[in-house]
């Protein structure tokens, strides 16, 4: 059983976590045996996402301090919530990936950027590209008028240096 302190100290790292999360993602595991947790768990931490089960009494407590007073509604059976600090789409992504296949695994509630989400937000974060793609399709989209310029630019002394050459060729005929 823990201490009064212990809960205390526990409930302030909870808020915090709610609080500084970029994303942080409110599942049901019930249901999920210890070998797909633990591949859960694995794949998460490779994302960069921190997952931790909770008591509903404890992230109540901290959700009220920190503001989050709709989530309550949600602190029902078990819980487990997954952090995104850096990356805002990697919990949705990997734990929308996860619940494909694992029928029992669904999502309560999230909170995206201080914004409580519904669980059709959270699909929808999901399927969002990856901060990479996204990165590489705009620099795609900077780079090809440069490379469209570097094309004309080299097409037009192309033909210049060919017509030079046909002048060659005919003044030496």
């Amino acid at each position: 059983m823990l201490s009064r302190e212990e809960k205390a100290r526990m409930v302030e790292e909870l808020k915090e976590r709610l609080s500084s999360a970029q994303a942080a993602i409110l599942v049901d595991y019930k249901g999920i045996n210890v070998e797909d947790d633990t591949k859960l768990r694995r794949e998460l931490r490779q994302a960069g996402v921190e997952y931790k089960v909770v008591k509903n009494t404890l992230l109540s407590r901290a959700a009220k301090e920190a503001g989050y007073d709709a989530l309550l509604q949600y602190l029902e059976g078990p819980t487990a919530v997954a952090w995104g600090i850096e990356d805002p789409v990697a919990p949705a992504r990997v734990l929308y990936n996860y619940a494909k296949d694992h029928e029992n695994f669904k999502f309560k509630v999230g909170i995206l950027q201080g914004t409580i989400i519904g669980v059709d937000d959270i699909v929808n974060l999901a399927k969002l590209p990856s901060k990479q793609e996204l990165i590489a399709k705009a620099l795609g989209s900077m780079n090809a008028p440069i490379t469209n310029f570097v094309g004309v630019l080299s097409a037009t002394l192309r033909n210049f240096v060919y017509v030079l050459n046909a002048i060659k060729e005919k003044k030496s005929a």
